[in-house]
């Protein structure tokens, strides 16, 4: 009877982990706006050369101008039918609004034009959009709340992917309040606005939120206070934020993307010496990023052994500590 219950344990494991529903097709013409898409910011150049393999319309913002330009050109080589940028630095209040607004505004043109194209030149335009629930689910339905309110426009989005950050891993720890609020500003209150501004957008296409986080978010690592705190913070809102979509049939898919070290040279060297866990392929951690959006899934772990870990945090705090301390080089992070 044991082995018997085991194996079907093992059975439901590998199903829940290793199935495979995703169909690239549903990336062809989707319109993406991605945020930190240049080399040094988390995974986002990876997910930005993926989209554009599968033919999605990209709206591609970083900081580094120079390096974001870079990363246009290679998409486009890729074949990527329409690549916008834009930069713009996260710590500042204003720039999320610049940059949904600017996003709205490149995709709408694109989707006008395509209509026209369409239709031999006669274009008539819709009514503005609005946001609120799912239509097709009948009736007027509840108020939309205030986390609903934020820029409607001619324009359209069908995933908002959040990978920016800033701090990180050189800044983990801010030595200043000051440091803490602009690393709290960027890694968090950025990533609020930016959903807040996008919500109508997306309610509109029934559309996905992807965002993009890290182990630091599930459980708790010695000598990254401020950043494990803006982390917990994130996964905190969005949890949040998807109970409140569902009680309100509001049809917006949330992904929690929960990645370990990844293979940038930059984030690397930022962590050589203090930790020992061996960092993963950026193509492949982007990959499940991308999965993760198109299926709609609710959390997505890589790798996967990632899961176990979080799991541990509340059934073995202490084992759970073991392993964490195992990866961590406590006298290099003194020195």
């Amino acid at each position: 009877m044991k082995v018997l219950l085991l194996t079907g344990l093992g059975a439901l494991f590998s199903a829940y982990y290793w199935a495979d529903n995703f169909e690239p097709a549903r990336l062809q013409g989707a319109r993406v706006l991605l945020t930190g898409a240049a080399g040094g910011e988390g995974v986002g150049e990876e997910l930005a050369y993926h989209y554009a393999r599968l033919g999605s319309h990209l709206v591609l913002t970083a900081q580094a101008e120079a390096l974001l330009q870079k990363v246009v050109g290679n998409c486009r080589k890729l074949g990527a039918p329409n690549v916008f940028y834009i930069a713009a630095d996260m710590a500042s209040p204003e720039a999320p609004e610049r940059v949904v607004q600017f996003a709205l505004d490149k995709l709408g043109r694109q989707e006008r034009n395509a209509l026209i194209s369409r239709v031999g030149g006669c274009y008539l335009p819709r009514g503005p959009r609005r946001s609120g629930p799912n239509p097709t689910r009948g009736g007027a339905g509840p108020r939309a709340s205030p986390a609903l309110t934020g820029i409607s426009g001619p324009g359209g989005l069908d995933y908002l992917v959040l990978n920016h950050l800033g701090g990180v891993p050189t800044g983990m720890r801010a030595r200043s309040a000051q440091a803490t609020r602009r690393l709290m500003q960027v890694n968090f209150l950025s990533y609020v606005q930016l959903t807040k501004l996008a919500l109508p957008s997306l309610t509109d296409s029934k559309g996905s939120l992807v965002v993009v986080s890290t182990l630091l978010g599930r459980v708790p690592v010695s000598f990254s206070t401020p950043y494990s705190a803006a982390k917990f913070a994130l996964d905190s809102f969005f949890c949040s934020l998807r109970r409140e979509l569902d009680v309100q049939d509001v049809n917006v898919a949330i992904t929690m993307c929960v990645l370990g070290l990844w293979d940038p040279a930059s984030t690397v060297e930022g962590v050589r010496g203090v930790m020992r866990a061996k960092a993963s392929p950026g193509p492949k951690a982007a990959l499940a990023v991308i999965r993760g959006g198109a299926t709609r899934a609710s959390c997505v772990f890589y790798p996967w052994r990632l899961h176990l870990l979080c799991l541990l945090r509340g059934w073995l705090p202490h084992p759970r500590a073991w392993f964490i301390r195992q990866d961590l080089n406590i006298s290099a992070v003194a020195a």
